[in-house]
């Protein structure tokens, strides 16, 4: 049996330290390591940290392996002065005014600024880059060779979108570099016409994945040194507008985007309950990638296992079938009104469903489960010693958690969404040892919002009574889980009834979010919707300032008391 370990889910864009501008760093994650070690923290858990584009989503990257420059420690840069950081910190604005006494930046990540910042250090000190010594410069060439199966396409097309404007979306480029072999005439015509500008350029990008892998593989080192594991996070799909689907077009299907099927409980958005939920991802074309023996997923976790020690596979039921869309989410408002008859008229036939086919046959559940099993196994070769952790919520399968467990890959566990055959909650001691236990996700309220959210909700006439029922029993079912006599609003002993559950549970992984463990109401994302509440957090304080906050001596206590520990 393995070790049970605790962890704290922390996306790389929320901590905040002195200095920092304006969105979290390296150098605030190591901070944050030494409060995770200090505290019997096993794990410290990020979303994906791959390079975004217009999008600030970390699940839709321009690169399955590229990572996100805005992460990097400005003062590890080589070439930057004191003054010049200096004379940008001063240049981040303040989003909104945080109150007395709480200092740096932003109350929430500015993307924009945060990018043109940024950008602009790196070019700075790129364009002295022939000062750095033999040693550095030796260092990024090595990285340039090892790394050159995807840094060349990647740099590539990070050239063609600065052409391009900025944008990602390759099919608003000039018509003539729509095709792979249009782009790459274009990019030799160009070096034939500058050949040193043009090589600058991509070497400058490369240069700087350089610099996000010299320091995230220093943080992972770190966390080793401190008994503390880096979790990563792998999304099911990738980008419409990437790096890999430009240039690898022939392991994606472009006529169809992955998804989730329809949904009542997102009210805010008719769509999602009508159609589902449409990502834009396009799908992956197995037969192919199987007869080349998976070559873009084997590179994509060796990646990925160069910085974590354990990932989460997002969406791990994708591996299976994946619920599809014939038309791209731009294209979503076309088809609200429409009833499937005139949906399909309109699609030349095609509805939204299962690919590659549906769970309603024992023989399609046992086709479906053998392609898991094929694809699951790459990941698991790849992936080496690391340990992997299967998001499997939502439209579950009865064949998938079974066979997850036998892959010892461990399923997510939520309590209130786990329940016996009776309605009764599944306790602690009883679920499964290969799982990871949490009551939210990043796509949820954390704890206390969630509380009073559902309270709310059990009591509000204005909705129909099977949502309030469901609400009430989802209260129901945390409260038997914690053994929490009595509905009361939300407390803080509520708070640590419901942790210290959650953490004296068998599962081998138990998790919080961060905003859970100071009692914050605030969401990292809210699915189905787009606009600047989504991905932004940041904590209000920096790790020094929070180190003498009592719910470190309550989560410490909490982790001792579970017998969990760090390996």
């Amino acid at each position: 049996m393995s070790e049970r370990l605790a962890g704290l889910l922390l996306p790389a864009f929320s901590p905040r330290r002195e200095g920092d501008l304006g969105i979290g760093d390296t150098r605030a994650m190591r901070e944050w390591i030494d409060l995770a070690a200090e505290n019997g923290m096993g794990f410290v858990q990020l979303l994906p940290i791959n390079e975004t584009g217009s999008d600030d989503s970390p699940y839709n990257a321009i690169s399955s392996v590229a990572l996100e420059p805005l992460y990097l420690t400005m003062e590890e840069v080589p070439g930057l002065t004191d003054a010049e950081l200096n004379d940008a910190r001063e240049r981040v604005e303040a989003v909104g005014d945080l109150g007395e006494g709480v200092k740096p930046s932003a109350s929430a990540v500015d993307y924009h600024q945060v990018r043109r910042v940024k950008r602009a250090l790196l070019e700075l000190a790129w364009a002295r880059w022939d000062q750095a010594g033999s040693a550095l410069h030796e260092a990024f060439e090595a990285f340039r060779r090892k790394e050159s199966d995807w840094l060349g396409d990647y740099c590539a097309y990070r050239w063609l979108m600065d052409r391009a404007g900025g944008t990602e979306a390759w099919d608003l480029w000039p018509r003539a570099w729509h095709s792979v072999t249009g782009a790459r005439q274009f990019l030799e015509m160009q070096r034939e016409m500058d050949e040193a500008m043009v090589d600058s350029r991509l070497s400058f990008f490369a240069w700087v994945q350089w610099l996000c892998f010299q320091q995230w593989r220093d943080v992972r080192r770190y966390g080793d040194s401190k008994g503390v594991k880096l979790m990563g996070d792998i999304p099911i799909g990738v980008s419409r507008y990437s790096a890999d689907v430009f240039f690898g077009r022939k392991d994606f299907d472009l006529n169809w985007c992955g998804g989730a099927p329809p949904e009542t409980m997102f009210k805010h958005d008719r769509f999602i309950q009508k159609w589902g939920q449409n990502w834009g991802i396009p799908l992956y074309r197995w037969d192919r990638m199987e007869e080349e023996g998976f070559p873009w997923w084997r590179q994509r976790i060796d990646k990925l296992t160069d910085i974590f020690r354990i990932f989460r596979i997002d969406h791990i039921l994708g591996f299976y079938r994946i619920y599809a869309f014939p038309w791209r989410p731009q294209q979503n408002g076309e088809f609200l009104e429409l009833d499937k008859k005139e949906a399909a008229k309109r699609t030349g036939g095609e509805l939204p469903g299962w690919s590659p086919r549906p769970d309603d046959t024992v023989s399609n559940k046992a086709a479906n489960c053998a392609d898991g099993d094929l694809r699951l196994k790459v990941i698991l070769e790849a992936a080496g010693d690391a340990e992997v952790v299967g998001e499997d919520l939502g439209c579950v399968p009865d064949y998938v958690r079974p066979h997850l467990a036998s892959l010892e890959i461990a399923g997510f566990r939520i309590p209130h969404w786990d329940f016996d055959e009776e309605g009764k909650v599944i306790p602690g001691d009883e679920l499964p040892e290969c799982s990871f236990a949490t009551y939210a996700t990043h796509d949820h309220h954390p704890i206390p919002a969630m509380w009073e959210d559902l309270r709310a909700q059990s009591v509000d006439e204005s909705l129909e009574k099977k949502e309030r029922v469901d609400a009430a029993e989802q209260l129901r079912l945390m409260m038997e889980f914690a053994g929490i006599k009595r509905l009361e609003p939300f407390t803080d002993e509520i708070l640590w009834k419901l942790i210290n559950a959650l953490m004296a549970s068998k599962s081998r992984y138990a998790a919080i979010m961060v905003n859970d463990l100071f009692g914050m109401t605030d969401r990292i994302n809210q699915p189905g919707t787009v606009g600047p509440q989504n991905w932004t957090f940041r904590l209000p304080k920096t790790a020094q300032e929070y180190r003498n906050d009592p719910a470190w001596g309550l989560l410490k206590a909490s982790v001792a008391d579970s017998a969990r520990s760090q390996r």
